[in-house]
């Protein structure tokens, strides 16, 4: 009988204030407290973090590479979203 997996964590790791979370791995745990605790282990060992995310890998809602294109459509047939459709009135000043 195969052993039960535990559940996967992404992590994301600041190195210092004001710069962002960037995702620096993955690693199995049984719940957001331990996740927490290797993932201080497993990727901050020389104190380069400054702040931890563990995210379940299931609660990522991701789109699919293979429509690409339809997803990231720039709508250029949708004039009304460029600022050059709209003409401003002259009475006003700078924008």
């Amino acid at each position: 009988m195969p052993e039960p997996r535990l559940p996967l964590w992404e992590v994301f790791i600041r190195p210092r204030n004001g710069l962002a979370h960037r995702h620096v791995g993955s690693l199995h745990a049984a719940d957001a407290a331990m996740a927490l605790l290797a993932a201080r282990d497993v990727y901050t060992r020389r104190g380069e973090g400054r702040s931890i995310w563990v995210v379940p890998t299931s609660a990522i809602q991701a789109s699919d590479p293979d429509d690409k294109d339809a997803f990231f459509d720039p709508a250029d047939d949708k004039v009304y979203r460029q600022p050059t459709h709209y003409r401003v009135p002259d009475d006003v000043g700078d924008m």
